[in-house]
This record gives C-alpha cells, sequence and structure tokens, in this order.
C-alpha cells in the first residue's frame, strides 16, 4: 500500500467536499405549502431567503393557521435542503460516513 497515494487521494477527496459545500451553500430549494400559498425558499446549508405568503391567506383573526403555514414551509425547505446535501456528499464520499459532512 503506498501512502503517499493514500494521502493525495485524501487530499482530492477533502477539497471535492470542500467544493460541494461551497456550492451547496448556495444551490436553493423551494417548499410550498398550504396548497401553494406559502412558498419558502433556502439553501442546502439551511438558509432561508425567502418566505412568499399569498394574502389569501392573511387572516387577521387567525394568525395561528399563517404561523402554522410558515413553520411548516420553513421546516420542509430546511428538510430538503439537508436531504440534497446529503445525496450530493454521498455521491462523493461513495457512502462513507465522514464526520463532520
Amino acid at each position: 500500500m503506498n501512502i503517499q497515494k493514500l494521502m493525495k487521494q485524501a487530499q482530492q477527496m477533502q477539497a471535492g467536499l470542500a467544493a460541494k459545500q461551497e456550492e451547496l451553500a448556495i444551490q436553493t430549494v423551494t417548499a410550498s405549502v398550504g396548497g401553494g400559498k406559502v412558498n419558502v425558499i433556502a439553501t442546502c446549508s439551511g438558509d432561508v431567503l425567502s418566505i412568499k405568503i399569498d394574502p389569501s391567506v392573511i387572516d387577521p383573526g387567525d394568525a395561528e393557521f399563517l404561523e402554522e403555514l410558515v413553520l411548516k414551509g420553513v421546516q420542509e425547505a430546511i428538510s430538503k435542503g439537508k436531504e440534497t446535501a446529503a445525496a450530493e456528499m454521498k455521491k462523493l464520499t461513495g457512502g462513507l460516513n465522514i464526520p463532520g459532512m
């Protein structure tokens, strides 16, 4: 076993993982809830970028309903982002579980 070759492969994998993490930090996913009445856009790193709410669901007498829709949309967007990131990382690592990735 050639340790230098192994180290070089590890460095290449590390560089590939770092590049993919940077790409995922700007890649976006969209979650739509409430029949499309609330749309949330987030990055695959979990940052929520925007929330769009259809005015028809804004009822001052039922703020709780809107709050639940927004929360559900944010949770779904973050979940989609994490799933996308995990799938992309799995492609690079060949399914290896690398701590911190």
